[in-house]
């Protein structure tokens, strides 16, 4: 019996790069996207496995119910939330609309269908969840002057890293795997939609970002971080995070209660 796998943002990029690899290792599919004419044309690329292609857009409540309705119902063994968008501007700056486009794609979206999955692959007990980051959610700290200022998108993707690492915890023992892939700057479409040349800039390939991703899960990997060789930096982040978790008391902060402010 073939493995069924929902890949959303199928059309273009690290979606479609899944797809294709998913596609050759002999899964079926279910392919999502907001271009009908894409899907179809990948489907009709693809007739060595079952492709079934869902248009739908994921900034939409019924965008988002459509799918999580399928990732519900359905046997998945896989699911890969890929889609998205990115609208790099500072938080002044950044229009209500594409807000609200950039929230549903990349936390609400992600959280819906995870949640629709989660139930018919633990009682299974079998499936993986793939949520698709980037290296941009650990950039919180650095300053003004190191990158342009892109709050709701890094906060998006640092939801993603969070939701993936307790999602894996909750799961722990049931056979159902959760990663979250971080890459970092990668050649696909998504930085021309907003208008950005980043032609001179190195990128790494999307299918080098879905081997990664395949061989970080056999390997056991919650977040997985394509162009990082020395893991014990993430690690050590991780590491932070719980000290800093672990060292909280009820009695206020000493800084808090002394000296007085000018």
């Amino acid at each position: 019996m073939s493995k069924l796998a929902l890949v959303t943002g199928a059309t273009s990029g690290i979606g479609k790069a899944f797809a294709e690899r998913l596609a050759a290792d002999g899964h079926d599919l279910v392919v999502v996207g907001r271009r009908q004419d894409r899907l179809d044309e990948f489907a009709a690329a693809h007739t060595d496995v079952e492709v079934r292609a869902v248009a739908a857009d994921l900034s939409t409540d019924d965008g988002i119910d459509t799918v999580a309705e399928i990732a519900a119902a359905e046997p998945l063994d896989l699911l890969v939330n890929n889609a998205g968008v990115a609208h790099y501007m500072p938080l002044a700056d950044l229009p209500a609309a594409k807000a609200r486009e950039l929230v549903k794609v990349k936390v609400l979206a992600p959280t819906m269908l995870a949640r629709a999955a989660v139930a018919g692959m633990r009682e299974r007990g079998r499936g993986t969840i793939v949520n698709v980051a980037g290296m941009i959610a650990f950039s919180g700290p650095a300053p003004h002057s190191q990158m342009p200022r892109r709050a709701v998108y890094a906060g998006s993707l640092a939801h993603l890293v969070t939701l993936s690492q307790t999602l894996s915890a909750e799961l722990e023992g049931t056979g159902v795997r959760v990663q979250v892939v971080c890459p970092g700057v990668v050649a696909t479409e998504f930085h021309e939609r907003q208008g950005l040349d980043l032609s001179a800039v190195p990128r790494m390939s999307a299918a080098d970002v879905v081997t990664a991703s395949l061989r970080g899960l056999a390997l056991g990997e919650v977040v997985c971080a394509p162009g990082v060789e020395d893991t014990s930096l993430l690690d050590a982040v991780f590491r932070a995070d719980l000290a800093a978790f672990a060292g909280q008391r009820t009695e206020l902060a000493g800084r808090y209660r002394s000296g007085q402010l000018s």
